[in-house]
């Protein structure tokens, strides 16, 4: 079955990238496609200590949450992160996250192993953000370069984003039907 990983970045609980995230999720649901979410501020993950040790085996050696979330990531067909602007980058939770697959990157460009079958299917990869700022879509290039690397690391090809400015105040997605209507037709979309 396709596995759709929803990655929530966002500190707020029920904020707008995540309620982007859920309506693009509900949607893929509706396709028959199965579903996760992982809510990054409820799972216990450090930052990466920068100890180089994964270059040894490709292993993390903190014994955390993401030890659970790198068989997650390799797995699922498509990957959607979605995270609020914070200076023009991702937020802490989901860039200790990224950070964190130093392991996986450890494995395919130090130790040159295969992350992915070459029988895997194309995987595919969105990025959803909000940002509270109005008039420089500029605000978003940080963050989207940071998925776009990773994405490139875990061999996803990054299909594109969702970006909203002017969401300040948390609900203030639900003021938008039309951008809810837009997350979920792209997770009806996925095949």
């Amino acid at each position: 079955m396709v596995k759709v990983l929803g990655i929530a970045g966002s500190p707020r609980r029920e904020g707008n990238t995540e309620l982007l995230l859920r309506e693009l999720l509900r949607g893929a649901g509706t396709r028959g496609l199965e579903t996760e979410l992982i809510i990054l501020s409820e799972v216990n993950i450090s930052p990466c200590t920068s100890c180089d040790l994964c270059q040894n085996d490709g292993m993390c050696v903190i014994e955390d949450d993401m030890q659970l979330m790198y068989q997650k990531l390799l797995e699922a067909r498509y990957i959607i992160f979605a995270s609020p602007i914070y200076f023009s980058g991702v937020s802490a939770q989901l860039k200790s996250f990224i950070d964190r697959c130093q392991a996986l990157w450890s494995r395919k460009y130090i130790l040159k192993q295969k992350l992915i079958s070459p029988e895997t299917p194309e995987r595919k990869g969105y990025f959803i953000s909000t940002s509270g700022s109005i008039g420089n879509n500029s605000v978003f290039q940080g963050a989207i370069a940071t998925v776009r690397a990773i994405f490139h690391v875990l061999e996803i090809e990054y299909k594109g984003e969702l970006l909203y400015q002017g969401m300040e105040k948390k609900g203030d997605i639900l003021k938008c039907p039309d951008k809810m209507q837009e997350a979920f037709a792209l997770g009806t979309s996925l095949r």
